[in-house]
């Protein structure tokens, strides 16, 4: 199995080390054609990329793009912001970017006072080893859902990461509209047993690295561990072995071009 993009990365501008010149290096080293470049979205507290940041942060990317010959696409790591599937993308943004990632954090601006139990009450849960309530894995289920019908999302990163849903489910909204969901290599979110009967659901996959320092750009190693074990096929891959995948938000710009 061979990576063909990255498409989750950080670099300084939110919570990794290294810039993204060095990011952009690295990945054309092991051989990437195209990079997704996500910082956490704008309304995570404390390492979001910030707004007034953005033009720079383009014209660095632009620059590794064309210094290096990898393609760069302009990402964000959104944040599920509540229960109505808000996330940090405006609809101007959507012209803007290139690339939709979303995930579940913890220190976020909310949309409302409830949504808070995405982060911080899931977190509690997850660090007392705490079995989740049903109530809140409906919650967070919906939660999901709903960003996926509102919103072009092209990869769902880390589910259930300090969070509780029902996968499946999720899984099956994937499916119907269009969204991979992400393997991560940066570390196992899933069971087998739960990864197993994500697949059974036919939905289909992306391999990311999670990369917040250069020397995880394209690694594959826990995810290729992990799909090896469940016995993922990997032709249901869509990002490796010279394949890319077909991203919502591409197809959402030229409808709305």
């Amino acid at each position: 199995m061979k990576l063909t993009a990255d498409y989750h990365t950080h670099t300084v501008y939110s919570d990794g080390k290294n810039t993204l010149m060095e990011n952009f290096m690295q990945a054309k080293k092991v051989g990437l054609s195209a990079i997704g470049c996500t910082e956490h979205g704008f309304s995570h507290v404390f390492f979001g990329l910030r707004r007034k940041k953005l033009p720079q942060y383009i014209r660095e990317l632009r620059a590794a793009e064309a210094e290096t010959g990898v393609k760069g696409l302009l990402g964000l790591e959104n944040n599920l912001r509540g229960m109505s599937g808000l996330c940090d993308y405006t609809e101007k943004d959507l012209e803007l970017f290139d690339l939709y990632v979303m995930g579940i954090h913890v220190l976020v601006d909310f949309e409302k006072m409830r949504d808070s139990k995405l982060g911080l009450g899931s977190l509690m849960r997850t660090k007392l080893h705490a079995r989740p309530s049903k109530s809140l894995v409906k919650f967070t289920t919906k939660a999901y859902i709903n960003a996926i019908k509102r919103n072009p999302i092209d990869v769902l990163a880390h589910i259930n990461y300090c969070c509780f849903s029902d996968p499946v489910e999720v899984a099956k909204a994937c499916r119907d509209y269009g969204t991979y969901l992400e393997i991560s290599s940066k570390k196992q979110h899933l069971t087998d047993e739960e990864l197993a009967a994500v697949a059974d659901t036919g939905v289909r996959f992306v391999v990311n690295s999670d990369a917040h320092s250069i020397d995880r750009i394209g690694d594959t190693r826990l995810a290729e561990e992990q799909i090896a074990r469940v016995g993922i096929p990997l032709d249901r891959i869509d990002n490796i072995d010279g394949r890319l995948p077909d991203f919502r938000l591409a197809r959402w710009k030229k409808e709305h071009a």
